[in-house]
């Protein structure tokens, strides 16, 4: 949800986000200008709202906040740098959205949160709680459709958040058998016999014909789309579905939005700034009632 005057763009990235969370979160939520915290918290569980996920607007910076409802705690990242879902979809040559891949929650992916620091488990467990929890015994791979991927850059110091759909494609033929197998009858107008199609190009690339063995899976079960059966070989594909983000965690804290500081990014830093500003306050004080007893 968004807090105070957001502008436009921000506007955007709050429905990419509730998008992400689909389905368990508040889609059309209607935020007002009067609308305090405790307002959100007072019914937060009647309709069982476990997170808040809190969008402000500085004049330095975009924030966001994640909260556990309704004693904490609450991360306070700074968003770096962000890019909205049309923006990512307007980068590829054949964008495919569906709105079946959000009918269940996205696989969480936590990539290098291995780090030193109570900073690192308080927000792995946080954002694991974030979602359900996964029994490999028993899930259904048709609810596998999206991944939410988490990835912590030791370079940067900042989160790297990406989200995918999750789609499988038949392996070790090319294109034109997969355009065959994957859809309709081909439009064979133009081609004598349909072996003219499928060797149409007589040079395939390897990448067309052969994946890696890393990629590659056999189907346990049975998977939307088309001749996707069980024990069938498939090679695993990840398509951006947007938004991007790159956040830099700030502050933790142990309450929700307030409450002990378990984590500052600034360390001492800003306890030292405070007592500058309380001194030099301290300072102006006194030469003024110096000035005025004069």
């Amino acid at each position: 949800m968004r807090s105070g005057i957001v502008g436009r763009s921000l506007t955007t990235l709050v429905r990419d986000v509730r998008r992400i969370m689909e389905p368990y979160t508040a889609t059309n939520l209607k935020e007002r200008r009067t609308n305090k915290l405790k307002d959100f918290v007072m019914v937060a569980g009647q309709l069982n709202i476990s997170h808040f996920l809190i969008f402000s607007r500085t004049e330095a910076n975009v924030n966001l906040r994640i909260a556990r409802v309704p004693r904490g705690p609450t991360l306070t990242f700074r968003v770096a740098e962000y890019a909205l879902a049309k923006d990512c979809l307007a980068l590829q040559k054949t964008p495919k959205t569906s709105s079946a891949k959000h009918e269940s929650s996205p696989l969480l992916v936590l990539n290098n949160f291995k780090q030193e620091g109570k900073q690192f488990r308080v927000m792995t467990a946080l954002l694991q709680n974030m979602f359900p929890t996964i029994d490999v015994q028993t899930i259904q791979l048709s609810q596998t459709r999206r991944v939410l991927l988490f990835n912590y850059n030791e370079d940067t110091g900042m989160i790297d958040v990406r989200h995918y759909a999750i789609g499988v494609k038949a392996t070790g033929v090319s294109k034109s058998i997969k355009r065959i197998i994957n859809t309709e009858v081909p439009d064979l107008s133009n081609y004598d016999d349909i072996s003219d199609y499928v060797l149409k190009e007589a040079i395939v690339s390897e990448s067309d014909v052969e994946d890696g063995p890393d990629s590659v899976v056999t189907l346990a079960q049975n998977y939307p789309g088309r001749n996707n059966r069980k024990n069938d070989q498939r090679a695993v594909r990840l398509q951006e579905l947007g938004p991007r983000l790159k956040l830099d965690l700030i502050k933790v804290e142990n309450g929700l939005c307030g409450g002990e500081v378990l984590y500052h990014k600034y360390g001492n830093y800003i306890y030292i700034l405070i007592w500058i500003i309380c001194y030099c306050s301290l300072l102006l004080y006194t030469n003024q009632h110096i000035y005025y007893s004069s």
